[in-house]
């Protein structure tokens, strides 16, 4: 399992910006409009991936609180986890050549043909954004956006990429109560 967490330094952060996928799930009882202040969980201030994406993964998600009209505070209404989890996917992909003979005379039949499979392996990695509410120690808001990973992006790509990812979550935020 650690191979595969090892790539994960640039999960989400280099993903494709068509391929991310965002979903979003809340508790139904909070009240979100009271929240107006925010920290960061240590754990998302130590996430485990290379740190130069950690600072692009804490910046755009400073970023996006900040149009949403939140504040950073010492005494803050929520608190922001970010998790991040990796799997090892592969696709096949199967094309067929041949199979078919025939003639005037000894009219259409099967033949040899040819089956090729190619296999394409790659890790799809999940970014969480976490609001917890700080009072009550409770998770109120989680969203999470799903990517392939690109290892050769650059790092402007890299960036680019990151803030896509976490403003596509926050088009989620908040909630639409029904």
């Amino acid at each position: 399992m650690n191979k595969l967490l090892f790539p994960i330094f640039i999960l989400l952060v280099v993903a494709s910006c068509a391929t991310i996928k965002v979903t979003s799930d809340f508790d139904k009882t909070a009240q979100f409009a009271g929240y107006k202040t925010y920290a960061f969980t240590p754990e998302a201030l130590n996430i485990n991936i290379e740190e130069l994406n950690r600072k692009r993964l804490i910046s755009a998600t400073e970023n996006e609180l900040s149009l949403k009209g939140f504040t950073k505070s010492d005494n803050p209404d929520i608190l922001i986890d970010l998790k991040i989890t990796g799997e090892q996917k592969q696709t096949a992909t199967a094309t067929s050549t041949g199979g078919y003979y025939g003639g005037y005379r000894y009219g259409w039949g099967g033949g040899m043909g040819t089956t090729t499979i190619n296999y394409d392996s790659y890790v799809e990695g999940t970014l969480f954004v976490e609001m917890i509410d700080a009072k009550k120690k409770e998770l109120v808001w989680q969203g999470r956006g799903v990517g392939t990973i690109d290892p050769t992006a650059s790092a402007d790509k890299r960036e680019k990429n990151i803030n896509y990812a976490v403003k596509q979550i926050f088009t989620t935020y908040p909630p639409k109560m029904k």
